[in-house]
C-alpha cells in the first residue's frame, strides 16, 4: 500500500508539472453539480437534504479552495438516464463543472459517469448500490463512495442464511441497481449452502405489490428478499405487514433498507427486521456531533447517503487544495493517497477500481421497547470490516485493475 501510494503522489506531481510549473484551478472557480432525486421515490435518502450536506461542506471549508470560489448548481434527474446525460453534458461543456456529485439511481450514474469519462472531470457517487459502476461499469473519472449492492449481500444474506433462511424468493426492481444486488445475493446464498428457488421482477417505482407478496406467499420459500429501494420497499414491507407474510413462519429480508424507510414505516412495523449500513448518526461521538449538526439545518437525521455526500465532498476539496489544480486525474490521485478519517468513516480508501472501502455493519431495527425516540431506531450487530465487505480485486472485471 506504500510503494502505491508513492507513486500516486508521483504521478501527482508529474500531472501538476505538465502543464507548467505552478498548477492552478480553471476559471478560479471550484464548481460542483449535484445531480439526485429531488421529487421522486429517492427524494429522502439524498435529495434536498443531500443538497444541504454538500452546502454544509462548502461553508465548513470555507468556502474557498487557495482563495477559488466554490459554486454549487444543482438538478433533478427525474430518475432518468437521458435527463442525467443531458444535464451532466450541459454542465461540463458550458457550465465549467469540475464535480459531480450525489448521484443516486444506479442507471442516472451509469449514464453520468460516461459522460464524465468523456470529458474528463470527476464524478462521486454517493447514493447508488449497483456493485458494477467500479466493476464493469468502472471509469477514471468518478469514485464510488459510499456502499454498494456486495456488502450488502455478504451482510444481509449471509446472517440470514446463517439464522436457517435456506430457500429464497427475490423481489427485485427492475433495473441496473436491483438486478446487481439480486446477483449478488443469488452467489452468496448459493455459496452458503442455499438456493434462490423464484426471482421475479417488478416494474420501477411500483405502487401495488399486492400481488408480487401473494406470488412470495405461495412460493414454499422460508425468506421473501426484497432487491429494491426507496418507496419500493417501504410499499413492499407495508403490503407483506397486511398479508401477515411474516405472522405465516416466512422471514422478510430487506437488503436496501435507508433510515429515513425505516423512520417512515415506523418500528412498530419494521421492528426486526436485519439490514447492512454504511454509517448510522448515533454509532458513535463523531457521528453524532455531525448529525446534531444537520439536524438543526433539516429537522431530520440524515442517511448514510447524506452523511457519504458531506464526507465525500471534503475530501474531495481537500484534494485539489493539496494538488493546487481541479483536473480530474490529478484530483482523483490525491484522493486516492489519502485516507480518509472523519465522521463517515475511519481507515477509509480509495482503490485504483474508484471503490472507497471503509467498515460496513449489520444492523437490526429495535423494538418499539427499545426504542427511545423518534430517531433511535437501529442497534448495531456487528461490524463487517471494509477489506471483507467489498468485492476484492482479485475478482474484479474493472478496465483499471491488473488481476
Amino acid at each position: 500500500m506504500k510503494m502505491i501510494k508513492k507513486t500516486l503522489v508521483a504521478a501527482i506531481a508529474s500531472t501538476l508539472m505538465a502543464g507548467g510549473a505552478q498548477a492552478t484551478i480553471s476559471d478560479n472557480e471550484i464548481r460542483i453539480g449535484y445531480l439526485a432525486d429531488m421529487s421522486g421515490m429517492y427524494r429522502d435518502l439524498a435529495g434536498p437534504n443531500g443538497l444541504e450536506a454538500l452546502r454544509m461542506a462548502v461553508e465548513d471549508f470555507g468556502g474557498e479552495v487557495n482563495g477559488a470560489r466554490i459554486t454549487v448548481v444543482s438538478a433533478d434527474d427525474r430518475n432518468s438516464p437521458d435527463v442525467a446525460s443531458s444535464t451532466v453534458r450541459q454542465w461540463v461543456e458550458s457550465d465549467g463543472v469540475d464535480m459531480v456529485a450525489g448521484l443516486v439511481a444506479s442507471s442516472v450514474s451509469i449514464a453520468a459517469t460516461r459522460i464524465l469519462e468523456q470529458s474528463n472531470r470527476l464524478g462521486i457517487v454517493s447514493g447508488s448500490a449497483a456493485s458494477s459502476i467500479t466493476n464493469e461499469h468502472c471509469t477514471a473519472n468518478h469514485i464510488h463512495y459510499v456502499y454498494d449492492t456486495y456488502p450488502l449481500a455478504h451482510g444481509t444474506a449471509k446472517a440470514v442464511v446463517d439464522e436457517g433462511g435456506d430457500d429464497w424468493f427475490i423481489l427485485t426492481a427492475d433495473y441496473a441497481f436491483g438486478h446487481a444486488l439480486e446477483g449478488d445475493v443469488r452467489s452468496v446464498v448459493e455459496a452458503n449452502g442455499g438456493k434462490v428457488s423464484q426471482a421475479v421482477r417488478h416494474p420501477f417505482p411500483t405502487s401495488d405489490f399486492s400481488s408480487f407478496i401473494l406470488q412470495a406467499q405461495t412460493s414454499g420459500s422460508n425468506v421473501v428478499a426484497l432487491a429494491n429501494a426507496g418507496s419500493d420497499t417501504i410499499n413492499a414491507i407495508t403490503t407483506a405487514g397486511e398479508f401477515g407474510l411474516t405472522q405465516s413462519g416466512q422471514t422478510l429480508a430487506a437488503l436496501l433498507l435507508f433510515l429515513n424507510d425505516v423512520h417512515a414505516l415506523g418500528v412498530e412495523t419494521a421492528q426486526g427486521i436485519q439490514l447492512t449500513t454504511g454509517w448510522y448518526w448515533d454509532m458513535d461521538d463523531d457521528a453524532r456531533a455531525w448529525a446534531d449538526r444537520f439536524y438543526e439545518r433539516t429537522n431530520v437525521r440524515p442517511s448514510m447517503v447524506q452523511a457519504g455526500i458531506y464526507s465525500s465532498t471534503m475530501h474531495y476539496l481537500n484534494a485539489v487544495k493539496e494538488a493546487g489544480t481541479d483536473e480530474a486525474q490529478a484530483v482523483r490521485a490525491q484522493m486516492i493517497a489519502t485516507p480518509i478519517n472523519d465522521m463517515f468513516a475511519k481507515g477509509g480508501y480509495i482503490r485504483e477500481d474508484g471503490r472507497m472501502v471503509h467498515d460496513m455493519y449489520l444492523a437490526e431495527v429495535k423494538k418499539p421497547a427499545e426504542s427511545t425516540g423518534e430517531w433511535d431506531l437501529y442497534k448495531i450487530i456487528r461490524t463487517i470490516p471494509g477489506d471483507q465487505a467489498y468485492r476484492p480485486l482479485s475478482e474484479s472485471q474493472c478496465k483499471l485493475v491488473n488481476n
